[in-house]
């Protein structure tokens, strides 16, 4: 199970953020309460996660009594340049680099950032450890919008890796048979949508 970590304030304000170390907000950390809630009926022989601020705090709250596992490999994409910039901010400064990066983000780079195809080596290494080392296992994995979505976009060979970026505090299963996997749920929330009753 790939978890992505609960809303921030920057999330919140379209910032891009990757490896700057940016905490879950409140209204992130009540949405990753929400989750635990959900998750509380389901047995998992192992935690990983990233080693950024937002996934650590999220996992602590989802797995108070559970060893977890941090991995510096599971953090988000640096996005050079655009870290910690609105899209407004990044028109303003960055527009022809940034147009070309949304067209085709594995051809196009933005300076100073990790490029795409790195970011996907990255990914698919310590997760493919992962899953090897926790064959038959229930393994969860908290880390980050942009690793949960280069992952499913390799598992579905897809080239638009905007469409597979998840929700914050989202859930995202995917099961191996055989040594292959398949998306079985992508981006769940059914746990934030609260009733209003």
């Amino acid at each position: 199970m790939l978890i992505r970590h609960g809303v921030t304030r920057w999330n919140k304000e379209r910032r891009y953020c990757g490896h700057k170390d940016i905490e879950l907000s409140n209204e992130g950390k009540s949405q990753v309460k929400l989750l635990s809630n959900r998750l509380n009926t389901v047995r998992f022989d192992k935690v990983y996660c990233s080693n950024s601020k937002r996934a650590m705090q999220t996992t602590r709250i989802l797995f108070k009594q559970t060893r977890i596992i941090p991995n510096q490999a599971l953090r988000e994409i640096n996005f050079g340049v655009l870290e910690g910039l609105k899209h407004e901010e990044i028109m303003k400064k960055h527009a022809d680099i940034y147009k070309k990066w949304l067209k085709d983000s594995f051809k196009n780079n933005i300076p100073k950032a990790e490029t795409m195809n790195v970011f996907k080596k990255r990914v698919e290494g310590v997760l493919g450890k992962i899953i090897r080392s926790n064959s038959g296992k229930t393994i969860a994995v908290v880390c980050h919008g942009g690793v949960i979505g280069i992952f499913v976009n390799g598992i579905l060979k897809k080239r638009n890796f905007w469409r597979c970026v998840p929700s914050p505090a989202s859930i995202t299963i995917v099961e191996y048979g055989r040594g292959k996997p398949e998306l079985k749920t992508f981006n769940d929330i059914e746990h934030l949508k609260v009733s209003d009753e």
